[in-house]
């Protein structure tokens, strides 16, 4: 069984081991990647922000397994929320974790009053893509906003009316 809350303060170690696991399974290391983003050791500080929210997955013991969270798209124009560094370890995939995650980042987004939500990602996720497409979300041809991300290939956007 998984259980969704949001991250709390002492859950930064294990979120930061998180994404450090996950990336370089897909060869996402070096610049332009989420994996070195600054926020990374403060990830609970990071989204105490207005208008951002992020949650980790865990498992019935208490080990987490996922993240994933939402925050204004920089650059945008503040109708545009981002998706923001949702992964899952390999054990829990298909587990529907990730539906958790997604569902709770976009409910939350449409409650803050976000008009779209935004995400970056690369082609080698194959399995993610498709849930998000899945749930709407349509290629761009060109990324958004001012995310740092230039590794990324991939850009997709959902509209929530």
């Amino acid at each position: 069984m998984l259980s969704l809350r949001p991250i709390l303060p002492g859950d930064n170690p294990a979120v930061a081991r998180i994404i450090r696991t996950v990336m370089p399974e897909f060869n996402c290391v070096g610049e332009g990647y989420s994996i070195n983003d600054p926020e990374l050791e403060n990830m609970h500080a990071a989204y105490s922000t207005p208008r951002s929210g992020f949650f980790v997955l865990a498992e019935s013991d208490g080990t987490l397994v996922g993240v994933g969270g939402y925050a204004p798209l920089a650059g945008a124009d503040g109708t545009v929320c981002e998706l923001r560094k949702m992964y899952l370890l390999p054990a829990v995939r298909g587990r529907g974790g990730g539906r958790q995650l997604l569902n709770r980042c976009l409910a939350e987004a449409r409650a803050e009053g976000y008009e779209k939500m935004y995400l970056e990602t690369v082609g080698a996720m194959e399995v993610a893509g498709k849930v998000y497409e899945k749930y709407g979300f349509h290629s761009l041809d060109a990324p958004m906003g001012c995310t740092g991300h230039s590794g990324c290939d991939r850009f997709m956007i959902l509209s929530f009316r």
